[in-house]
């Protein structure tokens, strides 16, 4: 499978597809690459209906010199990097989880946010961590944050001088539960439409059957997000240490 960045024509050919309604699975398949680099690609160049592979190849080219340029002033940084990574890598790889994130709904900013806090070890930074981060105002990453911490994807530490904003391991499972029980207020209200529509009646018992799937599906998930839940707690072996 070839690696690297996307070339102007293979961009061209991620743009022909698009417009023959073919889905990212098949495109990747077409140029042997990842489905994932496909999203990433469509997704931060305009979404599938305004992805223009000409645009897209010069937002890539500046995108790349901007780095460049950068590279001096985040020099220590990049050579502070823990357990001997490639800083490039992991900015590449911060880039593809972000577009996971926004693929799954997230509004870019939150997205990025998320994805930062996710490539840190330690899983929290403060808001100027993060404006310095992703290059952004305070203003944005406050924004963001508390469109997160909405959805219980984000913790708010307010111990010390500064808060600190985390990810950790219970989020998920909070963010399971909470998803599960989004669904309690439909399924309530389908089963009072079936008393109003007529038990028995084609919408009646559309509704019905929608509200016995969703109910199913809730308390499978909520089940699921218990008995699994001490899996987020698994710790790894450190780095050179030998897990046998």
């Amino acid at each position: 499978m070839p690696g690297g960045r996307l070339t102007q024509q293979e961009r061209q050919q991620i743009a022909a597809g698009l417009a023959d309604g073919l889905a990212y699975a098949e495109i990747a398949r077409r140029l042997d690459r990842p489905t994932s680099t496909i999203t990433r690609e469509v997704t931060r160049n305009g979404g599938a209906t305004g992805y223009r592979a000409d645009l897209a190849h010069r937002a890539t080219q500046q995108r790349t010199r901007q780095r460049r340029k950068a590279a001096p002033r985040g020099g220590q940084a990049s050579s502070a990097q823990p357990y001997g990574r490639d800083a490039e890598a992991v900015r590449d790889y911060q880039e593809a989880l972000t577009t996971v994130f926004m693929t799954s709904g997230l509004p870019k900013m939150m997205a990025r946010v998320l994805g930062c806090l996710y490539t840190t070890d330690t899983g929290s930074l403060t808001a100027a961590e993060l404006a310095q981060r992703l290059e952004v105002s305070p203003a944005s990453i406050s924004k963001a944050i508390t469109f997160l911490e909405g959805l219980d994807l984000v913790r708010r530490d307010r111990g010390g001088r500064r808060e600190r904003y985390t990810v950790d391991d219970d989020l998920w499972y909070q963010a399971m539960i909470r998803s599960a029980r989004a669904n309690d207020q439909f399924i309530e209200t389908a089963r009072q439409g079936v008393g109003v529509l007529g038990r028995g009646t084609p919408a009646a018992a559309r509704l019905e059957n929608s509200a016995r799937f969703l109910d199913f599906v809730s308390e499978a998930l909520i089940r699921a997000a218990e008995q699994g839940r001490e899996v987020l707690y698994t710790r790894t072996a450190e780095p050179g240490h030998d897990s046998g």
